[in-house]
C-alpha cells in the first residue's frame, strides 16, 4: 500500500478535473451494477506513465464534446477494495494498471490496457478515448 501522502495528489490530478473517485466495492458496484448510461472507469497509479500517459489522456478525452455519463477513478495500490472490485467488472481483461474501460449500462464496451498506454502519448490515448466516446456515449 502506498503513502497517503504520496497518492492524494496523484489523485487530485484527476478528480480536481471532475473526475469522481470511487474507494470501496460498494462504491463501484453503486456506479456499475445496473447502471444507465456511460462511464468511463480510470484505474489511477503511481507509475510514470499514468503520469505522462494515462491521466493526461483522461483529461483531455473529458473535454470532448462527447464524453460519458460519469468520469470515475480507483487508485491501484491505495484503494484496494475499489480496484478490485472494479477489475471484476473489467473480465476477462487481466488485472492492469493503469487502465481505463468504458462501460454502457454496466457492460464494458471499450478497454485500454497498460500495454496500450505506455510509451503512447497522451494525445494518442485521448483520441482513441474519444473515438469510443463517440461510438457509446
Amino acid at each position: 500500500m502506498y503513502p497517503e501522502e504520496l497518492v492524494i495528489p496523484m489523485k487530485q490530478d484527476l478528480t480536481n478535473a471532475g473526475f469522481e473517485e470511487l474507494r470501496s466495492a460498494q462504491e463501484v458496484d453503486n456506479k456499475l451494477a445496473n447502471a444507465e448510461g456511460t462511464t468511463l472507469v480510470v484505474i489511477n497509479s503511481v507509475c510514470g506513465c499514468a503520469a505522462a500517459n494515462a491521466r493526461p489522456a483522461a483529461k483531455l478525452a473529458a473535454q470532448h464534446s462527447k464524453k460519458p455519463n460519469n468520469l470515475t477513478t480507483v487508485f491501484a495500490g491505495f484503494d484496494k477494495e475499489a480496484v478490485d472490485q472494479a477489475r471484476k467488472y473489467m473480465l476477462p481483461y487481466p488485472p492492469s494498471s493503469p487502465s481505463m474501460g468504458l462501460f454502457k449500462d454496466g457492460k464494458l464496451v471499450h478497454f485500454i490496457e497498460r500495454h496500450h498506454i505506455e510509451g503512447v502519448s497522451a494525445e494518442a490515448i485521448a483520441d482513441n478515448l474519444k473515438g469510443a466516446f463517440d461510438e457509446y456515449c
